[in-house]
């Protein structure tokens, strides 16, 4: 029986290995658990992470991986993507959405407007039929509901954290996507 499972996880595995590396031959750049509920996407990139730095491997990373253990999540359970490829050249809407489902998250963080934009293009058809207008324009800080994941756009936070304030803002939003439960 052990081996059973052992050999099913390691079919996940491989096919897991070869979605991603499918992904990052087109242009995908992605960091962090690629098994995690959370997947935050980040539509401008700064100047390291276009030179080749992992995403959300800065200032902006360490504030979010913090902010993600306060409320409650392990460590290691987050990923992180470009809305963008290395050269700056946005991702089409196809792509981001074959993105997103390969890494099949619970929770989706737009991190800046950028990323906010793209994924209302990728999902401009299920943000259509959401009833609350700011849910379906991925208003700042408000949680919608897309195809079974939530979906927050943060607007703006690697910007806010040279500011208290904007900080405060951005950790009351954070604080609206808690770790869901166990699936059982």
């Amino acid at each position: 029986m052990e081996a059973g499972r052992s050999m099913r996880r390691e079919l996940y595995v491989n096919k897991a290995k070869a979605e991603l590396g499918s992904l990052a031959e087109r242009g995908v750049v992605t960091s962090g658990n690629a098994f995690s509920s959370v997947l935050f996407v980040k539509g401008a990139p700064n100047a390291d992470e276009l030179a080749g730095a992992r995403p959300l491997s800065g200032a902006d990373g360490k504030a979010l991986r913090a902010a993600l253990t306060a409320l409650g999540y392990t460590p290691e359970d987050w990923c992180a993507m470009l809305a963008v490829s290395r050269d700056g050249a946005a991702l089409g809407a196809d792509l981001l959405r074959e993105a997103v489902a390969a890494y099949d998250p619970a929770t989706l963080i737009a991190c800046d407007e950028a990323a906010a934009q793209a994924l209302r293009e990728a999902y401009a058809e299920q943000l259509s039929r959401l009833s609350d207008f700011d849910e379906a324009l991925l208003a700042p800080g408000k949680v919608s509901r897309v195809l079974g994941m939530r979906v927050m756009n943060l607007g703006g936070f690697e910007a806010a954290l040279a500011d208290a304030h904007e900080k405060q803002v951005m950790w009351a939003r954070l604080k609206r996507l808690p770790p869901l439960g166990a699936p059982y």
